[in-house]
Protein backbone atom coordinates (compact mmCIF):
# COMPACT_ATOMS: atom_id res chain seq x y z
CA UNK A 1 0.00 0.00 0.00
CA UNK A 2 1.15 3.01 -0.65
CA UNK A 3 2.19 6.30 1.48
CA UNK A 4 -0.16 8.07 0.35
CA UNK A 5 -2.94 5.53 0.89
CA UNK A 6 -1.55 4.58 4.69
CA UNK A 7 -1.92 8.79 5.42
CA UNK A 8 -4.99 8.89 4.37
CA UNK A 9 -6.08 5.79 6.36
CA UNK A 10 -4.96 7.84 9.47
CA UNK A 11 -6.39 11.06 8.26
CA UNK A 12 -9.99 9.24 8.21
CA UNK A 13 -9.19 7.28 11.96
CA UNK A 14 -8.57 11.64 12.61
CA UNK A 15 -11.37 13.36 11.19
CA UNK A 16 -14.46 10.43 11.16
CA UNK A 17 -12.89 9.67 14.75
CA UNK A 18 -13.84 12.96 15.66
CA UNK A 19 -16.64 13.77 14.11
CA UNK A 20 -18.23 10.63 16.60
CA UNK A 21 -16.93 11.56 19.65
CA UNK A 22 -17.32 15.46 19.21
CA UNK A 23 -20.82 14.72 18.84
CA UNK A 24 -21.02 11.61 21.37
CA UNK A 25 -19.50 13.08 24.62
CA UNK A 26 -17.51 16.08 23.91
CA UNK A 27 -20.07 18.36 23.39
CA UNK A 28 -22.65 17.05 25.67
CA UNK A 29 -19.68 17.42 28.61
CA UNK A 30 -19.11 20.64 27.68
CA UNK A 31 -22.58 21.81 28.01
CA UNK A 32 -22.72 19.09 31.44
CA UNK A 33 -19.70 20.93 33.14
CA UNK A 34 -19.70 24.33 31.63
CA UNK A 35 -22.63 26.13 33.85
CA UNK A 36 -22.16 29.47 31.34
CA UNK A 37 -23.78 27.49 28.59
CA UNK A 38 -23.05 30.67 26.14
CA UNK A 39 -19.36 29.62 26.82
CA UNK A 40 -19.91 26.21 26.62
CA UNK A 41 -21.94 26.94 22.82
CA UNK A 42 -18.88 28.73 22.07
CA UNK A 43 -16.39 26.06 22.46
CA UNK A 44 -18.51 23.47 20.95
CA UNK A 45 -18.87 25.57 18.00
CA UNK A 46 -15.73 26.14 17.32
CA UNK A 47 -14.74 22.70 17.47
CA UNK A 48 -17.01 21.51 14.99
CA UNK A 49 -16.18 24.43 13.13
CA UNK A 50 -12.24 22.87 13.00
CA UNK A 51 -13.98 19.29 12.57
CA UNK A 52 -15.42 20.79 9.10
CA UNK A 53 -12.25 22.03 7.77
CA UNK A 54 -10.46 18.87 8.99
CA UNK A 55 -12.83 17.12 6.82
CA UNK A 56 -13.09 19.09 4.05
CA UNK A 57 -9.13 18.75 3.99
CA UNK A 58 -9.01 15.06 4.36
CA UNK A 59 -12.15 14.94 1.45
CA UNK A 60 -9.82 17.07 -0.77
CA UNK A 61 -6.64 14.81 0.29
CA UNK A 62 -8.62 11.97 -0.66
CA UNK A 63 -9.73 13.53 -4.17
CA UNK A 64 -5.86 13.71 -5.38
CA UNK A 65 -5.47 9.79 -4.87
CA UNK A 66 -6.29 7.01 -7.68
CA UNK A 67 -9.72 5.21 -6.84
CA UNK A 68 -11.18 8.61 -5.53
CA UNK A 69 -14.58 7.67 -6.13
CA UNK A 70 -14.80 5.05 -3.53
CA UNK A 71 -14.92 7.81 -1.21
CA UNK A 72 -18.29 9.41 -1.52
CA UNK A 73 -19.50 8.64 1.59
CA UNK A 74 -16.43 10.66 2.66
CA UNK A 75 -17.54 13.78 0.27
CA UNK A 76 -21.11 13.44 1.07
CA UNK A 77 -20.04 14.08 5.14
CA UNK A 78 -17.73 16.91 3.92
CA UNK A 79 -20.58 18.28 2.32
CA UNK A 80 -22.84 17.81 4.91
CA UNK A 81 -20.26 19.46 7.44
CA UNK A 82 -19.73 22.66 4.87
CA UNK A 83 -23.74 22.92 4.77
CA UNK A 84 -23.66 23.48 8.99
CA UNK A 85 -20.85 25.30 8.80
CA UNK A 86 -21.84 27.76 6.08
CA UNK A 87 -25.56 27.67 5.79
CA UNK A 88 -26.90 26.39 8.90
CA UNK A 89 -24.51 28.36 11.41
CA UNK A 90 -25.33 31.93 9.83
CA UNK A 91 -28.61 31.12 10.34
CA UNK A 92 -28.34 29.47 13.92
CA UNK A 93 -26.53 33.02 15.52
CA UNK A 94 -28.98 35.14 13.55
CA UNK A 95 -31.63 33.41 15.04
CA UNK A 96 -29.72 33.47 18.56
CA UNK A 97 -29.56 37.03 18.23
CA UNK A 98 -32.62 38.57 16.75
CA UNK A 99 -35.05 35.04 18.33
CA UNK A 100 -36.00 34.43 14.84
CA UNK A 101 -33.87 33.68 11.29
CA UNK A 102 -36.37 32.87 8.76
CA UNK A 103 -39.52 32.12 11.11
CA UNK A 104 -37.37 29.39 13.11
CA UNK A 105 -35.91 30.02 16.32
CA UNK A 106 -32.77 28.96 17.37
CA UNK A 107 -33.21 26.07 19.14
CA UNK A 108 -35.25 24.91 15.74
CA UNK A 109 -31.95 25.96 13.60
CA UNK A 110 -29.90 23.72 15.89
CA UNK A 111 -32.13 20.85 15.63
CA UNK A 112 -31.52 21.17 11.78
CA UNK A 113 -27.55 21.07 12.45
CA UNK A 114 -27.60 18.53 14.72
CA UNK A 115 -29.57 16.53 11.75
CA UNK A 116 -27.48 17.02 9.38
CA UNK A 117 -24.12 16.53 11.72
CA UNK A 118 -25.93 13.12 12.49
CA UNK A 119 -26.47 12.45 8.97
CA UNK A 120 -22.61 13.44 7.94
CA UNK A 121 -21.75 11.06 10.89
CA UNK A 122 -23.62 8.34 9.32
CA UNK A 123 -22.01 8.63 6.01
CA UNK A 124 -18.71 8.35 7.70
CA UNK A 125 -19.81 5.34 9.73
CA UNK A 126 -20.79 3.86 5.71
CA UNK A 127 -17.77 4.68 4.57
CA UNK A 128 -15.91 2.45 7.26
CA UNK A 129 -18.39 -0.36 7.09
CA UNK A 130 -18.43 -0.48 3.18
CA UNK A 131 -14.84 -0.22 2.43
CA UNK A 132 -11.81 -3.16 3.07
CA UNK A 133 -9.10 -0.06 2.94
CA UNK A 134 -6.93 -2.49 0.87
Amino acid sequence: MSRSRNLLRVLLVFTLGGMWSLAAWVAPTLFFTQPNRALAGLLAGRMFRIETYLCVAVAGFALALPGRARFHWLYLAAALLCVNEWVLRPRMEAARVHHLAYGLTFGAWHGIAAIVYAAACAAGLLLVWNDDFR
